[in-house]
């Protein structure tokens, strides 16, 4: 049911212009309540850049699982257009800061990627941090699993994205 209400939503959101450039809100949007603060269960941990936040997931799959969120609803990866590229990086620094923060310093073995349409639980961007990616349970491989139809790479994301703006 969550992911039938997460794919109408990511539609809805298709169609609007910039994939949701104006600082809009969604009330409904769990992470657009974290990102404002309206969550009190939710930590938001430190970040450079006031237009993300970040924090940890609520269901972890690694000893550390972070998100990082744009504040202002935006769609899911698959909305993103090549402008996107600056963002989808700077969600990657907050993502290493973070980590770093928490003494976790081997950055060969962190995957940050996002989960494809129709794969996503929530449709309000957000990049999954995990570390250390070898310990990854069973479970949580297949659902972070690389090269799949359901994950995207931060790094494969912005290839496509520049690709993308090189055939237009």
């Amino acid at each position: 049911m969550a992911g039938e209400e997460a794919a109408a939503a990511a539609a809805a959101e298709g169609s609007g212009a910039g994939g949701g450039s104006g600082g809009s809100y969604d009330g409904k949007c769990v992470f657009c309540r974290i990102a404002r603060r309206e969550e009190p269960g939710t930590a938001l941990l430190p970040c450079q850049y006031e237009d993300l936040v970040c924090f940890r997931d609520i269901r972890p799959s690694a000893p550390h699982h972070y998100l990082v969120v744009p504040v202002e609803h935006m769609g899911n990866c698959k909305t993103l257009k090549a402008e996107h590229v600056p963002l989808v990086k700077r969600m990657m620094e907050v993502g290493k800061a973070v980590l770093q923060k928490n003494n976790f310093n081997d950055l060969n073995d962190v995957r940050m990627g996002f989960h494809w349409p129709p794969f996503c639980s929530i449709s309000h961007l957000h990049l999954h941090v995990l570390a250390p990616a070898s310990q990854l349970g069973f479970l949580s491989r297949l659902v972070y699993r690389l090269n799949s139809y359901w994950f995207i790479t931060a790094e494969q994301l912005i290839e496509r994205l520049q690709k993308d703006n090189a055939a237009n």
